[in-house]
């Protein structure tokens, strides 16, 4: 199958719609809070490191997280369903919104799992999945997560190099718009518990700051 390697156009993406693919009230299956709106308290990162399945579940057990939802970010076309992101015609990333409790657990410390638990040096894939729609990227909701952004990256880019890796791909942007993807991705793993989402982890570890 085609798999988009190059970031689709503004004007040749999906026109999409107004419409949310995922209405309703809807709870974490396994935290048992609401996707939407996140726990009171709590901030939110905005993080995609391949598919979403089993980047939600590294997410969702951590201490401190108080809710993980998946969709999608960083492109152009509103409201995409999975098939239409999956064409590489919408622009947009598999994105795990992280909810947490700044209190418990820092942002730099979900940076950190975010780049021991997949390769940010692989462009538009992970692994076997092709497309722009599996390419790393943290998307930031303010300068200060922007600027912890760069600074753990180019911890973890010693680290890669040292390792033998090449450069680090990750895009770092500021959010844009996340659309929620429909209630059967939210918290796949449980639902599925056979399902078939790898970690790409690479054995490149770094503790940024240190």
């Amino acid at each position: 199958m085609f798999a988009q390697q190059s970031l689709v156009e503004p004007d040749r993406a999906l026109p999409g719609r107004d419409t949310p693919v995922l209405t309703g009230q809807h709870f974490h299956e396994v935290l048992g809070t609401p996707l939407e709106p996140v726990p009171a308290g709590s901030e939110v990162a905005y993080l995609a490191l391949g598919c979403f399945w089993g980047a939600e579940k590294l997410y969702w057990q951590l201490d401190g997280v108080t809710s993980t939802a998946v969709g999608y970010q960083g492109g152009y076309t509103p409201n995409p369903t999975y098939e239409e992101t999956c064409s590489g015609r919408t622009g947009h990333a598999e994105v795990v919104r992280v909810a947490y409790d700044p209190s418990r657990i820092g942002y730099a410390d979900l940076l950190k799992v975010f780049f021991e638990n997949h390769d940010p040096t692989q462009g538009m894939r992970q692994g076997n999945d092709f497309g722009t729609q599996y390419r790393s990227a943290i998307y930031t909701v303010d300068e200060a997560q922007a600027e912890t952004a760069r600074r753990v990256r180019d911890d973890f880019q010693a680290e890669f190099s040292r390792a033998g890796y090449g450069e680090i791909t990750t895009e770092i942007a500021p959010a844009g718009p996340f659309y929620l993807a429909e209630e059967y991705h939210q918290q796949y793993l449980v639902k599925n518990p056979n399902g078939y989402c790898p970690i790409h982890a690479t054995g490149v570890t770094c503790n940024p700051g240190a």
